[in-house]
């Protein structure tokens, strides 16, 4: 009779843990669709674009009917140094190609190889995290007023 070895619990279930580790550490190809609703936790809960971006109310709540339709600056640095006043509209992107944002999220180069002036961090996004960023921007819609794509 063949008796087949025992295996100890905590043998397997190390093992299961590593494989499930494993399989979320794998990199995303890049070559599925972009995900609109990733993008926007990633734009407004990690890269918290809406607080630059965004008007605020007097009480200083986010203007919801203005969502990142861009605003002055109300803060500014302690020494002299390159300061960017006010934060662009980035709903609907009106001023980049979807390429040319990705490019951007990716390097921190804008169209021409210039770069953003502070207060705006050079984001080194990954591939899909940009253009998941690029298609929440693009559905978000130009601002009412705004000069649109």
């Amino acid at each position: 009779m063949h008796r087949l070895p025992r295996i100890r619990s905590s043998s397997l279930s190390s093992s299961l843990s590593l494989l499930v580790v494993l399989a979320a550490c794998t990199p995303d190809d890049g070559r599925g669709p972009p995900d609109a609703e990733r993008g926007r936790y990633i734009a407004d809960s990690i890269a918290m674009c809406t607080d630059c971006h965004t008007p605020r109310n007097e009480w200083g709540e986010l203007v919801r009917d203005r969502w990142l339709a861009g605003t002055s600056l109300p803060f500014a640095p302690s020494v002299e140094m390159p300061w960017a006043t006010t934060a662009p509209a980035i709903a609907g992107l009106p001023a980049m190609t979807d390429e040319e944002a990705v490019t951007y999220l990716m390097t921190g180069l804008l169209p021409g190889g210039r770069r953003s002036r502070p207060p705006m961090p050079e984001f080194r996004f990954a591939a899909r995290d940009a253009r998941d960023v690029v298609a929440y921007l693009r559905s978000v819609g130009p601002a009412p007023g705004g000069a649109g794509r």
